[in-house]
């Protein structure tokens, strides 16, 4: 089960938003809150307000309708920050002109979800590397491969590349 929280039109740009929701993904409740607090971000507050949304959602399902929810066992699946519409400014500038410029608005949303002790799912939700595309291992097979065949001619030895000369400037 999914506990959601969203936040549209906030003053922020969503750049600086993804900064602050990127910091508690993959996070315990509680872990999540305690980081937010100490965040020296602008935005910090708003996400955190958000979060104890997004827990006070989950909070009511279980005693409001009947939904089995551990509260403790809760955490962060998924915190976004989408565009929202852009308000068109414009700056006086010097010799009568004008600087156009555009104040952005984010849509932030946090999805909460309970972790089971056994469930080994709810981990790779968390951040982890990606493996190396298709092209680049067909790069690198192609690298051994012709560094196993300048072996076998030289005999076993692979001839290194001689330096470069230094020219010399004429005056």
């Amino acid at each position: 089960m999914e506990f959601r929280a969203e936040a549209k039109f906030m003053r922020v740009s969503p750049q600086k938003a993804r900064l602050v929701l990127d910091l508690i993904k993959g996070q315990r409740v509680e872990d999540a809150i305690s980081t937010l607090m100490f965040t020296k971000k602008g935005v910090a507050p708003t996400v955190q307000k958000l979060l104890r949304s997004a827990v006070e959602n989950a909070n009511y399902l279980s005693t409001e309708k009947g939904v089995e929810v551990d509260i403790d066992n809760l955490f962060v699946k998924r915190a976004v920050a989408n565009e929202g519409p852009r308000m068109k400014r414009i700056r006086p500038a010097p010799m009568g002109r004008a600087y156009h410029y555009q104040r952005r608005m984010a849509h932030l949303e946090i999805a909460l979800a309970e972790r089971s002790r056994g469930n080994s799912e709810d981990v790779s939700t968390t951040v982890t590397e990606a493996a190396p595309s298709a092209p680049a291992r067909k790069k690198t097979a192609g690298a051994a491969a012709k560094k196993t065949a300048a072996k076998k001619k030289t005999g076993g030895a692979v001839a290194k590349k001689a330096p470069a000369k230094k020219k010399t400037s004429k005056k």
